[in-house]
């Protein structure tokens, strides 16, 4: 007969048997499990070494091509600009971009009058209407606004009697252009400077592409206010660094917008040397009456303009 003992060893064996079956299923199981990981863990591995590679020679290569382009820049624009007089306006741009490419305006021949910097509020949405009404307000006596209602517009239209000669005459007294720096400093939306001179070429220095809710309206306003001035002088170029030609970016604006940027020409990555040589190389386009589109974004026409 069949004890009581004889059914509680049966039943413990049973168990123990599926527990060491369970064991030992799940250990081949997490073995895989381990296997697979540590595979795609090495092929990632090695992703990553080919991209660091990649990036560090992408890197060499940008190195290279600025020591060339920084070698050979100054031969290259060499009296193309002789003397010819330029004024440069910032919002937003990299103080060693500015310094690099004012230098080599000057080894081009041309004059720098000075350089009026702006600051970020000019293109704040939330500070459009106070902008609007201090241009009116500042705007030197006997001078003209020009029919539009955006920002941009208005305040290019009001630093040309400022920055830009015509027929080779100042559009306005050293006192009015001195009024006009003062109240655009004192409400913030200029950077407390020297007043420039007027010249009769402006280069208008950006930085990349915005960021924000708003940063396609505020590219807009530095595309607007680089064309007004296009339009109210001898010419202007409009140069941002790498990442400005997208679609937050100001030159990137400026390029879908052909319609009222036409004569305007743009640089979209003037931090780099080639970009620098492209915007000088630009300024002399404009004043033999053409206009490009020039860098190393999809939408640029060539990498520097045809040299004179």
């Amino acid at each position: 007969m069949i004890s009581l003992r004889y059914h509680v060893v049966s039943l413990a064996a049973v168990f123990l048997a599926l527990a060491v079956g369970v064991f030992l299923g799940a250990s081949g199981l997490s073995d895989r499990l381990l296997s697979a990981i540590s595979a795609q863990r090495d092929d990632l591995s090695t992703q990553v070494d080919r991209l660091t590679t990649e990036r560090d020679s992408l890197q060499a290569a940008q190195r290279a091509g600025d020591e060339f382009a920084a070698t050979v820049g100054p031969a290259a624009v060499r009296g193309v600009l002789a003397d010819q007089t330029v004024a440069v306006v910032t919002l937003g741009a990299d103080p060693g971009d500015r310094d690099a490419i004012v230098t080599l305006i000057g080894q081009a021949g041309a004059a720098v009058t000075g350089q009026l910097a702006l600051s970020d509020a000019v293109t704040d949405p939330a500070r459009a209407d106070e902008l609007r009404a201090l241009t009116a307000r500042l705007l030197p006596s006997g001078a003209q606004l020009p029919a539009a209602s955006d920002t941009g517009s208005l305040v290019g239209g009001l630093l040309a009697g400022l920055v830009l000669t015509k027929d080779g005459q100042p559009q306005a007294t050293p006192e009015q252009a001195q009024v006009v720096v003062s109240g655009l400093t004192t409400a913030g939306f200029a950077i407390a400077g020297d007043v420039p001179k007027p010249a009769n070429l402006v280069l208008v220095l950006t930085g990349g592409a915005l960021r924000g809710v708003d940063a396609g309206d505020a590219a807009a306003v530095t595309a607007r206010l680089a064309a007004e001035l296009d339009r109210s002088g001898a010419g202007a170029v409009l140069a941002g660094r790498t990442g400005s030609a997208g679609s937050t970016g100001p030159v990137g604006v400026a390029r879908a917008d052909r319609g009222a940027t036409a004569g305007l020409s743009t640089v979209d990555d003037v931090d780099t040397g080639a970009g620098r040589v492209a915007s000088v190389l630009a300024l002399r386009e404009q004043l033999d009456g053409g206009a490009g589109r020039y860098g190393s974004a999809p939408t640029a026409d060539a990498v520097v303009p045809r040299s004179p």
